[in-house]
């Protein structure tokens, strides 16, 4: 790449710093990586699930090392900075999310993205203090980097049972208060929980598109104070809902209509730029 990884970084640090929101769309292979360059966006986020699914696993099932090679795939394809989805952090200590982080870094990444949840669904979250700890050990890995390595904070309260604002509020504080670049509440309920999230924090907030009913226009949420908004899994869908809607006309009907809205290779190759 022409660009060196503390280019990258020092580009995705200044996109957070506005004016308005920038949407960081979340590829799941060098190849979608490479359209969504060309298409003209600045950054790009790796998504767990969609990463896990383009291997064949469920999300949650990749190691470590799978997931962090897949990054790096989708890292080196492209000139743009790249975060990724690393989900709890690959480990409960502090001393493992810390080892992420760096790990991370040596991946090509610019910024990860750790969460409070434990994978577990009989105990979902981390105990605050844990949550702090291990969020504080992040930030302190990110800041011994050579170049500004971004950490995302998620706070995953209303994913779960008896969702919380004020409590989703108060851990994304308490991880900003622990060193996090940017704030994340996966499944906002509303614009106006979105404004109370933005008004209580003064890092850059991350809104993630893609559940229905509980996404928002670019407009719409640069208004309420957003200055990232990811795509989480829904491209990845799209693209699959079209594959499947053209092999169920294949297998279903015998018929190829589907090949009148394909893109053609030579246009995906134009912008691919191969």
């Amino acid at each position: 790449m022409s660009v060196t990884q503390n280019e990258k970084a020092a580009r995705f640090r200044a996109l957070h710093d506005g004016p308005g929101a920038f949407v960081i769309p979340n590829p799941w292979d060098a190849g979608s990586a490479r359209v969504l360059a060309g298409l003209g966006f600045q950054a790009l986020a790796t998504s767990s699930a969609a990463s896990a699914g383009a291997l064949g696993r469920k999300d949650g099932r990749l190691t470590r090392d799978e997931a962090l090679a897949h990054a790096r795939l989708i890292a080196d394809a492209t000139d743009l900075p790249v975060s990724a989805d690393l989900e709890r952090g690959f480990g409960d200590a502090p001393e493992s999310v810390a080892e992420t982080v760096r790990l991370a870094a040596e991946a090509g990444l610019v910024g990860c993205t750790i969460e409070d949840a434990t994978g577990n669904p009989d105990n979902p979250l981390y105990d605050t203090g844990l949550a702090v700890e291990r969020m504080a050990a992040a930030a302190q890995a990110a800041r011994t980097l050579r170049f500004p390595f971004m950490l995302t904070a998620r706070a995953h309260n209303l994913l779960y049972a008896a969702p919380s604002l004020d409590e989703t509020i108060g851990r994304l504080q308490a991880f900003e208060r622990a060193g996090a670049d940017v704030l994340f509440a996966p499944g906002l309920p509303d614009l106006g929980a979105v404004r109370a999230v933005c008004a209580a924090v003064s890092k850059p907030v991350n809104f993630m598109v893609g559940i229905k009913g509980k996404s928002f226009s670019v407009s719409e949420l640069a208004a309420a104070g957003v200055r990232r908004i990811s795509l989480a899994t829904s491209l990845y869908r799209a693209a699959m809902t079209g594959f499947l809607d053209a092999a169920r006309e294949v297998k279903d009907e015998g018929r190829f209509g589907f090949l009148d809205r394909c893109v053609t290779t030579p246009e995906l190759n134009k912008l691919m730029r191969i």
